[in-house]
């Protein structure tokens, strides 16, 4: 069977009351033409006023969630909490998750595992940084990242993998899609060998580093059009959708949603 296009909106700590309404209403109002599973992660104070308000078919997620079901961890937000309140998905592993607040391989593994016994789906971020990239390090960071996740779970059902190059969040720089599917290819490849070919086979494998119409122009003298960018990396044969950032604010996010057409 082939593998359903997936897009994340992930709102970081952006937006208010009234801004993430107008992106809600952006998203209900939108035509959505492509057969897209669609997530979208606001900022936790707002994940219920968001369930409540979009339409059925995009769902919501976290941005994150702790390993303890519950106790004194004083801003943590427990996955057993997401569940209860009907919240399905949750982003682990995020780049600036790791970067800025110290999330270690194991620690990501650790929050997957605690997240899928819980009942939640995760949007699992994996990437290397650009010192690694230029030393030719980024096979071997990945596949690092995913054998900690290995050492943690067995059932890889409800993982989405996010391939997000920590060098191009946020920064202006994008990788092409030859270097996205060189990577996904990779992954794919290790999941194969080591969890299974059907794993590996049924295992989404998103591209999350920075799409957007301000960067687009880096992207090559023929890329004049953020669009562009985004269909030509989505009609790559290992990767699966996108985990949009800043993108997801703006009402470009129903065109990436839409490069799903690019599977049919």
């Amino acid at each position: 069977m082939p593998r359903q296009f997936f897009v994340g909106g992930n709102f970081k700590m952006n937006g208010s009351l009234e801004s993430i309404s107008k992106i809600v209403t952006t998203l209900n109002e939108g035509n959505i033409t492509a057969p897209t599973e669609v997530v979208i992660a606001p900022p936790s104070l707002y994940l219920l006023s968001v369930k409540d308000k979009i339409r059925k078919e995009i769902a919501v997620s976290a941005q994150n969630s702790y390993i303890i079901a519950s106790g004194a961890f004083t801003g943590e937000i427990s996955p057993h909490q997401l569940k209860d309140a009907g919240i399905p998905w949750v982003i682990i592993g995020h780049s600036e998750r790791r970067t800025l607040f110290g999330d270690t391989d194991k620690l990501v593994a650790q929050k997957t595992k605690t997240a899928l016994d819980a009942g939640l789906s995760v949007i699992l971020c994996i990437g290397e940084t650009l010192e690694e990239r230029e030393s030719n390090k980024t096979i071997a960071v990945v596949e690092k990242q995913l054998a900690a996740v290995k050492a943690e779970i067995s059932d890889w059902k409800n993982v989405v993998i996010a391939y997000e190059p920590v060098w191009a969040i946020g920064t202006g720089k994008v990788a092409t899609s030859a270097q996205a599917q060189e990577v996904h290819h990779a992954l794919r490849g290790w999941l194969s060998k080591e969890i299974g070919q059907d794993v590996a086979q049924s295992t989404r494998i998103i591209y999350g580093g920075s799409v957007s119409a301000k960067n687009s122009k880096e992207l090559g003298e023929h890329l004049s059009h953020v669009f562009q960018l985004v269909r030509m990396i989505a009609a790559q044969p290992d990767v699966d959708g996108f985990l949009v950032g800043g993108a997801s604010l703006k009402p470009e996010f129903i065109e990436i949603i839409n490069a799903g057409s690019e599977k049919a």
